[in-house]
């Protein structure tokens, strides 16, 4: 006989917990079903562990690079075991046991949508009133001939090495790619980045790849653009990886940094009432419903990819079944690479725009030209940013930063593009001095709008 609930959430990476979380605290008897670990990809194979592996890189450059000190090395040996200890170990016993003592039910393993409200994991059948999937994505490995001989990675072995390669491949300019570049090189590994795009971030503002491109180069990362890997092969103890303009790269291992698809295969989402989409990804509407009673948030729904799109969707698809709806807006949102120096984007390219037909007004800022604050920072300031306005309504569109701490800066104009701030509102605003902050006025002051 099955077990019913009001809620069931299969998948507990960030998006599940915040969509779990509010509804237990509505008073909801919730289900959550995992069949890894509750914290998800995020929280042990990505975003947490390359995050705090990073932060040594950033404060060796900062200590470099700042007047009157000396002396930073990184210790790969302690950032190892710091990093394992905010991954959990890869272990989620005490979030199981708080969810439980919470009063939601945990429940271990695969599970299959067998039709609407209906769920079987392992010889377990449950049903509930909603379902909300949030299993997320995971890593794509392209089909190279030869891979299955040579040593291949994605984020996941990256993540929780315990010993760093001599040398490596990395395939793929994304952000996984350049973030793994910046940490690997920084840490003494030969690094070469293969990328088959003539850029790198291709989706971002030329600009931005550009000044990233030096950025790597700068710090030894072989930078390979318009290059594509035709075959691998293993020749002793090393992983070689042939590519398409019939040079080879030799390493220890090759990293694949080529995208991720959703996790619907053999999920049974059309059992339920799902639609997919060309990629596999869970058709949602502005609520993130995905069908009568049904939900779909994070990664499976192929909407943006990042951990804090899939805790909005959450908090969306939450409202929605406590009868409080609200349609999400994806305007604005800010995507950061936390490459050396970090690299913040939000809004629209001007390609985009120009798609969409909108007459733009764009300004670049070198902020060391402009501003006090780069110079208090660190010696010989590096740091540039973009802004993209609407000419016609006079509002901001789009922004790029590359420069220290750009993730922590570029929320201004995440808002501002979201709320559709005037400009003439923005221009009056008053920034601290000395902060990166003040680059927004400085670039709203030769913007020719």
């Amino acid at each position: 006989m099955s077990e019913h609930f009001d809620v069931a959430v299969l998948g507990m990476g960030p998006g599940g917990e915040v969509v779990a979380g509010r509804l237990i605290a509505a008073g909801k008897k919730v289900a959550i079903l995992e069949r890894e670990l509750i914290g998800g990809e995020c929280a042990y194979w990505a975003c947490v562990p390359s995050k705090t592996v990073l932060r040594p890189v950033e404060a060796r450059t900062e200590v470099r690079r700042t007047a009157g000190m000396s002396g930073a090395d990184l210790d790969w040996n302690g950032a190892r075991e710091y990093r394992d200890v905010m991954a959990r170990h890869l272990d989620d016993s005490a979030q199981a046991e708080g969810y439980t003592d919470q009063g939601a039910t945990v429940i271990r393993g695969e599970a299959r949508l067998t039709g609407p409200g209906r769920i079987r994991a392992g010889d377990r059948e449950i049903t509930a009133e909603h379902v909300v999937l949030a299993t997320g994505s995971q890593a794509v490995v392209p089909p190279i001939e030869g891979i299955e001989e040579v040593t291949a990675w994605t984020n996941r072995e990256t993540y929780t090495t315990r010993d760093l390669p001599e040398r490596a491949v990395i395939v793929g300019g994304g952000a996984v790619g350049v973030e793994t570049a910046t940490f690997l090189a920084a840490y003494g590994v030969e690094v070469t980045l293969v990328h088959r795009g003539p850029r790198l971030l291709g989706r971002e503002e030329p600009r931005v790849g550009e000044l990233l491109h030096g950025y790597l180069v700068e710090a030894g990362v072989d930078v390979r653009l318009q290059a594509s890997a035709t075959g691998a092969r293993r020749v002793g103890e090393d992983s070689v990886l042939s590519l398409d303009d019939g040079t080879e790269v030799v390493a220890d291992v090759v990293i694949f940094g080529t995208g991720r698809r959703p996790r619907t295969q053999d999920l049974g989402c059309e059992d339920a009432g799902a639609e997919l989409g060309e990629h596999g990804e869970v058709l949602v509407d502005e609520h993130c419903r995905a069908g009568q009673n049904l939900w779909a948030i994070g990664d499976v729904t192929g909407v943006m990819p990042f951990t804090h799109v899939a805790k909005y969707q959450g908090r969306i698809a939450a409202d929605a079944i406590l009868g409080r709806p609200r349609p999400a807006g994806y305007e604005g949102i800010p995507r950061v690479v936390f490459a050396d120096p970090e690299i913040a984007t939000a809004g629209l390219t001007g390609d985009q725009a120009e798609q969409r037909g909108i007459r733009t007004a764009a300004v670049e800022l070198d902020l060391a030209r402009s501003l006090a604050r780069p110079w208090t920072y660190e010696r010989d300031p590096r740091g540039h940013l973009g802004l993209l306005a609407d000419a016609e309504r006079k509002v901001l569109i789009g922004a790029w930063a590359v420069g220290p701490m750009a993730g922590e800066w570029i929320h201004q104009a995440s808002l501002a593009i979201r709320t559709q701030l005037p400009l003439d509102v923005l221009r009056d605003q008053v920034a601290q001095f000395p902060t990166y902050h003040e680059a927004y006025q400085a670039a709203l002051d030769e913007l020719d709008v």
